[in-house]
């Protein structure tokens, strides 16, 4: 039985033009050693999987190449490349920083550079994964890498290039290797299931290379995986069944249904979608990269930013035509809010039901809707009310109607022995912000909450009445006797709104105002305990003129004391002969 080898040892790339979405670095390298222009040393940095030691490797092993072809690529024949491809090089070394990051490791390297290449022109290191080295093993590693031999070259590879310690840093030429395209990851994919003679679907593979998130690594272990259950056939369907991903179907059902506003189909693919094992975040996830999709393929020059095969752009062009892009904007706002507070629900469903519920709403209002009119019984006639005028009184708006016919309000039944009064017109406002429709018409909600309120208006309890003005005078010392019994009173509900109002005597001026001293603005603004101060004083003093006037004393001002503490310290520096006395006596203050 043959060994197996995995694709992504297998089709590993071997030259420069193999390399998979990293031609700009290849380019840079290749004319670098066209030109002879190598440097010293070289830093690699970039996310897993996108090449890094891949490339190490073929710039080791062309530089060394006897035979370089004219597109700057080693000929795979000489001696330096056949013992390179089988793995029995002594010029180019690897060295895993991970397992081998102490300063003995280094020291070792840095002896064997001093040996020079017995075949070759060059000497490469290089050390992988070179973040985990430690930080005596960088400083070991310093002369050397800035003075090397003229043979000895070092490539470094990393993937956490903000570990590495800026003295390095300076003594390489960073590449930064990006995430490999989805296209691209495809592409290379079809190339390797047409080698293997698996007959792939074109959605499959761009859902694989869509979950393997740039790593082309990633893509051909899952690509083994999978071909591994499928056999020769690959189809998307046996993709989203071994990588636990919701099928797209479920998105365009979803999104047809709130179109429609279809709420109970809403809630059964919900339920179907649940009891296949997915969570509520992972379909709000799903759901929020649809309606963007949706959004980005009405307009040409944003398809390029969707992931996504020909065919499945032509079913997102298909669907968006139905879209309006207000309404998507609504949805993508409605669903950024519940993805944000899904962790915090105790009850996930009802969360995720909601939030269908409320897109639904969205695509409801979205369809034009004839303006109905509503007709809200009257249980019982209204008694006339004769209305007081009191000047100044507000003009009280009169009753409009949002409809252009005059509004139907049914009559209470008469009575045998009087006649039927007219009933009350009901307000009927129109909703704050109308959404337009299509022929530039505006719909015009009713509010019921408005119209309650319009006939609450009219009860004689509601009517408005002026408080009668009382000046009772009174001086500085009924006012202070009024606030000491205040903030003596205001002890059990609020001691330190108390304590605050009672450490500065208040002043009296003119027009019944008190000007009070406090601490800081907090105080100050503490709305619902000063009212409870103002009411203190109107009522006590007869006086309901008062206004209060809040100060803040001066750095200097003396500070009446309050508290215990306070009490004694001014006792003291009256009387110093208390400290003594209560030295003396071993006296412990109680506060």
């Amino acid at each position: 039985m043959e060994d197996f080898i995995v694709s992504a040892r297998k089709y590993r790339p071997v030259s420069f033009k193999q390399v998979v979405g990293q031609h700009a670095i290849t380019n840079t390298l290749q004319n670098a050693i066209k030109n002879n222009q190598l440097a010293q040393a070289f830093l690699f940095t970039g996310p897993r999987g996108v090449g890094k030691t891949t490339c190490a490797r073929i710039l080791a092993k062309t530089i060394n190449c006897e035979n370089i072809s004219d597109e700057t690529e080693a000929c795979d024949q000489c001696e330096s490349c056949t013992s390179f491809n089988n793995n029995a090089s002594f010029n180019i070394h690897e060295l895993d920083a991970a397992s081998n990051n102490s300063v003995d490791d280094i020291r070792n390297l840095v002896e064997r550079v001093r040996i020079p290449p017995q075949v070759g022109k060059y000497k490469v290191y290089i050390i992988d994964e070179v973040h985990m080295l430690s930080a005596a093993a960088f400083n070991a590693f310093l002369k050397t890498l800035e003075e090397p031999p003229a043979y000895a070259k070092f490539i470094l590879a990393t993937t956490e290039k903000h570990k590495i310690i800026p003295t390095i840093l300076s003594r390489c030429q960073l590449f930064d290797f990006r995430r490999i395209g989805v296209e691209d990851i495809t592409e290379y994919l079809m190339y390797v299931a047409g080698n293997e003679n698996i007959d792939a679907e074109e959605e499959a593979l761009h859902t694989i290379a869509q979950k393997a998130d740039g790593a082309l690594r990633d893509a051909l272990s899952t690509f083994d995986q999978i071909a591994s259950f499928s056999g020769n056939k690959l189809t998307y369907k046996n993709v989203i069944d071994n990588l636990n991903i919701l099928d797209y179907e479920y998105y365009f059902k979803i999104t047809d249904a709130l179109l429609s506003s279809d709420l109970s189909n809403l809630l059964l693919i919900l339920n179907e979608i649940i009891d296949n094992g997915f969570e509520g975040q992972h379909f709000l996830n799903g759901l929020g990269e649809h309606l963007r999709n949706l959004l980005l393929i009405k307009d040409p020059a944003t398809v390029e930013l969707m992931h996504a095969s020909h065919s499945l752009k032509e079913k997102y062009s298909s669907q968006a035509a139905s879209c309006d892009t207000a309404w998507l904007l609504s949805a993508l706002e409605i669903f950024n809010k519940y993805d944000l507070n899904y962790k915090t629900s105790n009850n996930k469903r009802l969360h995720v039901e909601i939030c269908l519920m409320q897109l639904s709403h969205i695509g409801q209002t979205a369809n034009p809707v004839p303006t109905v009119k509503r007709q809200i019984p009257i249980a019982s006639p209204k008694p006339e009310i004769q209305n007081k005028v009191v000047p100044p009184a507000p003009k009280t708006e009169q009753p409009t109607l949002t409809e252009e016919k005059p509004a139907y309000t049914k009559p209470p039944e008469p009575k045998a022995e009087e006649s039927p009064k007219p009933a009350e017109q009901i307000q009927i406002k129109p909703a704050k912000k109308p959404m337009a429709e299509g022929n530039g018409r505006r719909i015009k909600n009713i509010s019921i909450k408005d119209s309650l309120k319009a006939m609450n208006k009219k009860k004689p309890e509601d009517e408005e009445v002026i408080e009668a003005v009382i000046k009772t005078p009174f001086d500085q010392e009924k006012l202070l006797d009024t606030w000491a019994r205040f903030t003596t009173s205001y002890q059990s509900k609020s001691p330190s709104f108390a304590n605050a109002v009672a450490k500065y005597k208040p002043v009296l001026k003119d027009n019944f105002v008190v000007e009070y001293k406090v601490d800081n603005s907090i105080i100050a603004k503490d709305v619902l305990n000063v009212t409870a101060l103002l009411r203190f004083l109107k009522t006590e003093l007869n006086n309901n003129q008062i206004t209060l006037t809040p100060t803040f004393p001066e750095k200097n001002e003396q500070k009446t004391a309050y508290t215990d503490r306070e009490k004694f310290d001014e006792m003291a520096k009256k009387y110093p002969e208390i400290i003594k006395l209560r030295e003396q006596l071993d006296l412990e203050l109680g506060f």
